[in-house]
């Protein structure tokens, strides 16, 4: 398959030259294995690759510090991780009597186990970076928004010879998540629920969450829900972006907005497999609010936060950048080649202390709306960072 390099390659290159381990983490089948494979030959130091679902390279590892100590001088690349959870510790040791850059690399689809074990273990040594699937930003210029929107930015997706296929890659992609990776990550629940509860989620996906009525839809208590939620989030299926909260003198809704990350998935899970399928349905709108989040909070700086703002009485804004907890911007996102923001939107400006005002859409020159609000187009997004 081909390999479309990554805006996390030269991330990836600063954090070896620094910590001692770097974990790469993020869903199965976004690309983690390719993108360190594109990086090998960059490498300053020689390195050595491990998949640890492969049982040759697992025995290996069967007495890990008398394999690994002699690898002083090499990074290491030890994939898929969270199959061995007992090497942690090992690692600590190892990387403490030799503690040099860029001695180990660690690929895993994230769960609290993973995380929880590598944070009491490697508290000081290691780094970690997220890779999401493929952003706009990185697509070469043959990949247009609708393709990326329809199928979303898993490589196996994306570069699938047509729709058709496409879909069956996603199809599979979900069938394997809920019978083997889910379980494996821990989640011992029945596939059949976690299944009905992720559709359910795409339903939702750029509304707000209501854990009771997912917990009575299914006929469960809302903690359990909460707890799928959770290893859901943790393996980076969906996202649950917070509202703002601040002493602003009004009623501000507090539940967060829920969203299926890709949108590839979103729509597998809808039963959407063309353009003209989702041009025509009811989703259309949520599906563009949940791409262009998605789009913007891959691309972010590290000092932005990510919230929406809404209040009782109705105003409100898609989505606020954040400084320090402070509103350095507001957004609209609507899918519309004029888009139109209604009363609502500008109050919650004039709430927010009128931060500059964007409207998200799918225009391809960005230009004013008013005085204080401009519509940008999809190649200035990066704009909302100020």
């Amino acid at each position: 398959m081909l390999y479309i390099p990554r805006k996390a390659e030269a991330s990836v290159q600063d954090l070896l030259g620094y910590f001692p381990v770097v974990g790469i983490l993020g869903p199965r089948q976004v690309g983690k294995t390719s993108l360190v494979k594109a990086l090998q030959r960059h490498l300053p130091r020689p390195s050595l690759y491990l998949d640890l679902e492969n049982p040759d390279d697992r025995v290996k590892l069967t007495q890990p510090a008398l394999f690994l100590e002699p690898l002083q001088d090499y990074t290491v690349i030890l994939d898929e991780i969270q199959h061995v959870p007992d090497l942690f510790p090992v690692l600590r040791g190892i990387v403490d009597r030799h503690r040099v850059p860029g001695r180990f690399m660690l690929l895993g689809s994230a769960s609290p186990e993973l995380i929880r074990h590598a944070s009491e273990s490697l508290a000081g040594r290691i780094a970690y970076l997220e890779l999401a699937p493929l952003i706009r930003q990185e697509l070469p210029d043959t990949y247009n928004f609708r393709s990326h929107w329809l199928r979303g930015g898993f490589p196996g997706s994306l570069l699938a010879p047509d729709d058709a296929l496409s879909q069956v890659w996603r199809r599979n992609f979900v069938r394997t998540y809920l019978e083997r990776d889910l379980p494996m990550l821990g989640l011992g629940a029945d596939p059949v629920l976690v299944g009905r509860l992720w559709q359910m989620c795409a339903h939702l996906s750029g509304g707000l969450l209501n854990m009771e009525t997912l917990a009575r839809s299914l006929g469960i208590a809302g903690s359990t829900v909460r707890r799928y939620l959770d290893f859901l989030e943790a393996a980076y299926l969906i996202r649950r972006l917070p509202s703002f909260s601040a002493n602003l003198g009004k009623r501000l809704v507090k539940s967060p907005k829920l969203y299926v990350r890709d949108t590839g998935i979103l729509h597998q899970l809808l039963g959407i497999g063309s353009w003209d399928e989702l041009h025509g349905h009811p989703v259309l709108g949520a599906s563009w609010e949940t791409y262009v989040i998605e789009q913007l909070a891959a691309a972010k700086p590290d000092w932005a936060e990510l919230a929406f703002y809404r209040t009782q009485n109705g105003a409100g804004a898609d989505l606020l950048i954040l400084r320090g907890g402070r509103p350095v911007a507001v957004a609209a996102i609507q899918y519309a080649s004029a888009p139109k923001p209604g009363r609502g939107f500008y109050q919650s400006v004039a709430d927010l202390g009128h931060p500059p005002a964007w409207v998200l859409s799918p225009v391809q020159m960005s230009y004013p709306r008013s005085e204080t609000l401009r519509v940008l187009g999809m190649g200035d997004w990066e704009k909302v960072w100020g």
